[in-house]
């Protein structure tokens, strides 16, 4: 299953801060009809689902400061996909716990 980092950062507002935007973005995500995945960070959302669904619900994602008055849009993604075995969020996470035990 794809793992997907992305970060939306609305350039040129009258602010700095852009947690409203980040709010409004992951109202997208919150009434997404894709089975995917959402781990909202400090810095990022990390999603997880097919590559399909993800590129559908981050083409939205990346309207939404267009929508809110934004003249320019600055998205960076990343994909982390295996396809020698099964890797979740999740189960990345648990790797890293297992060997922090070690």
């Amino acid at each position: 299953m794809p793992i997907m980092e992305v970060t939306i950062v609305p350039v040129g507002t009258e602010s700095p801060s852009v947690s409203r935007y980040v709010a409004d973005i992951h109202r997208v995500l919150e009434s997404a009809i894709e089975p995917v995945k959402v781990q909202l960070t400090p810095m990022s959302t990390i999603l997880e689902g097919t590559l399909e669904d993800l590129f559908a619900v981050v083409r939205r994602m990346h309207e939404v400061p267009f929508e809110k008055g934004a003249m320019r849009v600055n998205t960076s993604i990343r994909i982390d996909e295996r396809r020698d075995k099964e890797s979740t969020m999740e189960s990345k996470l648990a790797s890293v716990r297992e060997k922090l035990q070690e």
